[in-house]
């Protein structure tokens, strides 16, 4: 699976920003999708994700109410839609795939960071205060 992620920038607190990733490969469908972040001096951290289905979605709970992460299997890409940014929202995003290994995926198997094999480049995202 190659992923490839964009739509990263430079806004303002409080500013929307959306990020695509769009994926290729024979079996990018079956594959559960995620968004992690990582700022400077921090480690990675999950932000969100959604189960092949759609039917799971997983938030971070400091990003709940204000993120939504979407996909479109028409188009094999998946979309997270960032609203009222904050400065501490700041970080390279990373969109990455987690092969499916069951039919019903919990949010539970979601949230977990090591089933996560696949990797696009990052994507800057930048607010300002």
């Amino acid at each position: 699976v190659q992923l490839q992620a964009s739509g990263g920038g430079l806004v303002q607190t409080g500013d929307s920003l959306t990020l695509s990733c769009a994926a290729s490969g024979r079996t990018a469908l079956s594959h559960d999708m995620g968004w992690f972040r990582q700022a400077p001096g921090k480690e990675r951290e999950l932000v969100g994700a959604c189960s092949w289905s759609g039917s799971s979605i997983y938030y971070l709970d400091s990003v709940k109410g204000r993120f939504i992460i979407s996909r479109d299997k028409a188009k094999n890409t998946v979309y997270l839609q960032m609203n009222s940014l904050k400065p501490e929202d700041t970080a390279v995003y990373y969109c990455a795939a987690a092969p499916r290994r069951t039919v019903f995926v919990t949010i539970s198997d979601l949230s977990k960071p090591w089933r996560y094999e696949y990797w696009g480049q990052g994507t800057q995202v930048t607010v300002s205060s």
